[in-house]
């Protein structure tokens, strides 16, 4: 099994050949055994090892968590007792390594923060490594890109008694549009679904509405080769990055509308549409340059730069932004996790080595309190995110009192004759 790495460039490509069949690929994850770590000490709860390098990650939104004759999942249930679904993609793509090509489905419980050892449900894909994906956000499914075109798979719960077992299942949906189109390297649905975007290895950005897939926006020569994209919060823009500047495309007419240079060569890898907390929208975008990674903030509307951070001197691997926009998120190709809040700019949690190898990919859940990585090392680990910011802002107003207190007192036994 050969893999070629483009750490320059803030990505990375896999190259495979031949696999096994979906029946082994299942037997062979099922039989995997939580591993060690070489100093002998077994993984944190939190972090599991499922047997396959790992691409992509994310939550299930609760409301894919529907029985099969439609009725929603109870308060009480998974959704509302501090348990999360969590989807993570990846294998061992064509090579005769024994690796499987699969999605996995685990279970993630934030009150013992803790992902469960097996996995809840696992759907092989063969021969074709699911190299990116991206999940619904009305829950109806799963887009996968393979090798040379992209899959639809669909959720299938089942109720037993009061418990809803969530799998993934083939949809009889195919996606003409994207057979035979080459290696996708970037998949996104827009914010209420409407839309899905793919960027092909061979620069394509095509841009479809949901579920029709009529056509919206075809651009065979958006970059040499598309890294990554995302969509406005309102879905009337959506961002591209690859070789070359970003460029920021107008849905409405299939246009691009603007430009994202570059500056003190610069190579941009990921790119992500947010909130500050004034509630306008910006946009963060990663760069390389030789002392290491930074975030650029951009606004919306002039597109100009607003700011430029350097945050680490390590290649990123991965990056999000939490729904609630207070929290950035970048993995490195060292496997470390770094949390930023993003008003300040600044690392409020650090996870060295929180996986062995890089940071594949990185997703928030929907309520913003956990954050889901995947490696190339086959793990898979959730963060919980610690409300500093709250505490650091009690403990101000602490300080403040104190001051004034002491001030107060001062003042009086100086009026009193207490002091000289």
């Amino acid at each position: 099994m050969d893999y070629k790495f483009c750490l320059a460039l803030d990505s990375w490509t896999p190259v495979f050949r031949h696999s096994e069949s979906v029946d082994s690929q299942q037997a062979s994850i099922r039989s995997y055994k939580c591993l060690r770590l070489k100093s002998g000490q077994v993984m944190e709860e939190n972090c599991k090892k499922y047997g396959i390098p790992l691409y992509g990650a994310s939550f299930v939104p609760n409301n894919a968590l529907r029985s099969s004759d439609g009725e929603p999942q109870q308060e009480d249930e998974d959704s509302g007792n501090g348990s999360n679904y969590v989807i993570f993609a990846g294998g061992g793509g064509e090579g005769r390594s024994g690796i499987p090509n699969a999605l996995i489905i685990s279970l993630f419980d934030s009150t013992s923060n803790s992902l469960s050892d097996q996995p809840v449900d696992i759907l092989g894909t063969a021969n074709d490594l699911p190299y990116r994906m991206a999940v619904h956000p009305g829950g109806e499914g799963v887009i996968c890109s393979l090798s040379k075109s992209c899959r639809w798979l669909e959720w299938d719960a089942i109720r037993n008694e009061d418990i809803i077992n969530l799998s993934l299942k083939p949809s009889e949906k195919v996606l003409e549009q994207l057979e035979d189109v080459g290696q996708q390297l970037a998949v996104t649905f827009s914010h209420d679904g409407s839309l899905l975007a793919v960027g092909g290895e061979d620069g394509t950005l095509r841009v479809f509405k949901w579920p029709s897939m009529a056509l919206v926006l075809d651009a065979p020569k958006a970059h040499t080769s598309v890294k990554n994209l995302d969509f406005s919060l309102d879905g009337k823009f959506i961002v591209s990055v690859g070789s070359g500047p970003g460029r920021v495309w107008d849905i409405s007419s299939s246009m691009a509308k603007a430009s994202l240079p570059k500056e003190n060569d610069e190579v941009f890898g990921f790119c992500r549409f947010s909130q500050n907390s004034k509630n306008d929208q910006v946009l963060y975008v990663t760069a390389m340059r030789d002392r290491g990674g930074s975030i650029v903030k951009w606004n919306t509307t002039t597109w100009k730069r607003i700011s430029s951070k350097h945050i680490v001197r390590d290649p990123i691997s991965a990056f999000s932004v939490s729904n609630d926009g207070k929290f950035l998120a970048i993995g490195t190709i060292e496997g470390d996790i770094l949390i930023l809040n993003s008003s300040s700019m600044k690392v409020q949690t650090v996870v060295k080595k929180a996986h062995l190898g890089l940071v594949t990919a990185l997703t928030f859940s929907d309520d913003s309190r956990a954050l889901a990585s995947a490696s190339f090392d086959s793990s898979a680990r959730v963060t919980l995110i610690k409300e500093t910011t709250k505490n650091g802002g009690v403990s101000v107003w602490i300080i403040l009192l104190i001051v004034i207190l002491l001030a107060a007192a001062l003042y009086y036994a100086k009026t009193e004759g207490f002091l000289l």
